[in-house]
């Protein structure tokens, strides 16, 4: 910190440096010959010497040594920051943070590990700043199952609405979101074209890609009528946005200047470790794994985009390996017939049943069932038999610790009962609408994601439960993954500590908090959801 205060402090104005540059040229001129007399008497012939031919020497090829590839990923990283490199307290606060909390570092870097190559390579490819690849940290601390309460998820947060804008498919077997290479190249997408719309000003972009670009060309509208400056720096952006891209230059910074600041940074080399594989069609997960010769856990890490024991019968059909396993598992799945890579049972239909139970029954949808077994409505008979879809070996124990922050998400949901959906109407405010419905307007608030700031829209839809929030009592301690919650605006320990089901006094504890006040938002917070009572 005192390293980066002295920096800002020495801080002054840049000298002008003016280059003359001397172009010495070299002219030749052709002086002009005289003209000859032309005689018109015949010249005798002289004879002409005897030509030898002189032996045509081979040309030499010169092979040209290719340019040495930097073997240092963080290098490659450093040598493609573009982002005005600022000093000031915002930054200066975040470097201070992060200095202090190495095992927060430590955490991130292994979870970026097996990824940030990717990330860094999709970037360089599209010719954006490499400060981008380091965004996932701000956004959920580099973690695939980020879950935040406003509903976004994914390492890059996307809101399913967003999501789907960009491309991202969601349905009952994947959601794209989690997907690491496609949420990175959508998250992609959506930053060229923030940029794009904020005339190439990357930090006006970013702060968008948090905050939205209405809100941020609102701010810089009202600044430009008040003759104010319209930088980043100078615009009325909510809290969390006004820390977001400090966050993200205290992190460049601290990564440039590491020498100086001795930030605990793992040795990442600068070449693949993971690559796509295409499945051809629906695989089993734990079959899957078995191909490649790896434990179905380690596998499901890599691809988090799936929600069940199985890849979608659509697609996508690709899975992200490491390299050894990729040809392991192509050389196996080669002999592996598309109809045996699900395993499938026969079911006898009885009295009762319907494709939407038999299908819940066997973790599966009514549309397989449908596809499976030729039939075009809901139609069935008892007595018939069902070719059902079987799940591999991949236990209840691994499915929740893969969507422990999702799983959580959707128990407390389901144990507020079912929900009412409120419209918006003219005059509407949270505490009229929670006077209505005879709840609190701060669960309102929590049930769909708002905020104190947040502002209600004419027919915007509010979930209304029957029931207050309901702690999660189901997660079983032997799942221990200690989940990572980004603080947002109007947050407070208290209120974070009793939608995790946890104590303030915990949550002080594992994140070395001293003061409750003292959280901001966006400020990553631990929470160790496997020790939910």
């Amino acid at each position: 910190m005192a390293i980066f205060f002295e920096k800002v402090m020495k801080m002054k104005l840049p000298l002008a440096l003016t280059l003359t540059i001397f172009l010495v040229g070299c002219q030749t001129t052709d002086t002009p010959t005289a003209p000859q007399e032309v005689s018109t008497t015949p010249k005798p012939k002289v004879a002409k010497p005897e030509q030898t031919t002189a032996p045509i020497k081979p040309k030499r090829i010169v092979k040209l040594s290719p340019e040495p590839v930097e073997p240092d990923l963080w290098q490659v990283i450093i040598e493609g920051f573009e982002l005005p490199e600022t000093q000031n307290e915002r930054i200066a606060y975040y470097v201070d943070w992060y200095l202090k909390h190495p095992d927060y570092m430590r955490r991130i870097s292994k979870r970026a590990e097996p990824f940030l190559y990717l990330i860094v390579e999709e970037i360089k490819k599209r010719d954006m700043p490499l400060e981008l690849a380091l965004l996932p940290v701000v956004e959920s601390a580099f973690d695939p199952f980020a879950y935040s309460h406003g509903h976004a998820s994914g390492m890059w947060q996307f809101l399913s609405s967003t999501g789907k804008r960009f491309g991202l498919q969601q349905d009952w077997w994947y959601d794209g979101r989690r997907d690491v290479i496609a949420s990175t190249n959508a998250a992609l997408d959506y930053l060229t074209y923030l940029n794009e719309m904020m005339d190439g000003n990357w930090l006006h972009a970013i702060a968008s890609y948090n905050a939205g670009e209405g809100r941020v060309l609102r701010a810089i509208k009202k600044n430009r009528k008040a003759g104010k400056p319209t930088d980043y720096w100078n615009l009325d952006l909510p809290k969390e946005t006004n820390a977001y891209i400090p966050k993200l230059l205290a992190l460049a910074e601290l990564i440039r200047n590491n020498d100086e600041y001795h930030m605990p940074l793992p040795e990442f080399k600068n070449a693949p470790v993971l690559r796509t594989v295409n499945t051809g069609a629906q695989i089993d997960l734990a079959f899957a794994a078995k191909l490649a010769g790896m434990d179905t856990e380690q596998l499901l890490q890599l691809n988090p985009g799936f929600n069940h024991w199985a890849t979608s019968p659509l697609g996508p059909h690709e899975l992200l390996l490491p390299l050894d396993n990729a040809e392991q598992f192509e050389i196996a799945l080669s002999s592996v017939p598309k109809s045996e890579r699900v395993k499938w049972q026969r079911y006898k239909i009885q009295r009762g049943d319907s494709l939407g139970l038999i299908a819940q029954k066997f973790n599966t949808q009514a549309d397989v069932l449908r596809k499976a077994n030729g039939i075009k409505g809901n139609n069935i008979r008892a007595g018939k038999f069902l070719l059902i879809p079987s799940s591999g070996p991949i236990s209840e124990a691994q499915t929740a610790q893969r969507n422990k922050v999702a799983k959580v998400q959707k128990t407390t949901e389901a144990k507020r009962g079912k929900a009412t959906i409120h419209t918006v109407k003219q005059g509407d405010t949270l505490w009229d609408i929670a006077k209505k419905y005879k709840v609190n307007h701060q669960d309102i608030a929590k049930w769909n994601g708002l905020t104190k700031r947040s502002t209600l829209r004419l027919g915007q839809q509010l979930k209304v439960y029957n029931q207050p929030p309901i702690k999660v009592t189901t997660v079983n301690a032997q799942l221990a993954n200690p989940m990572v919650y980004i603080v947002k605006s109007g947050d407070s320990l208290g209120a974070i500590a009793q939608d995790h089901n946890v104590t303030v006094e915990e949550l002080k504890q594992w994140n070395k908090i001293t003061n409750p006040r003292s959280i901001k938002p966006g400020q990553p917070l631990t929470i160790n959801v496997a020790e939910v009572r």
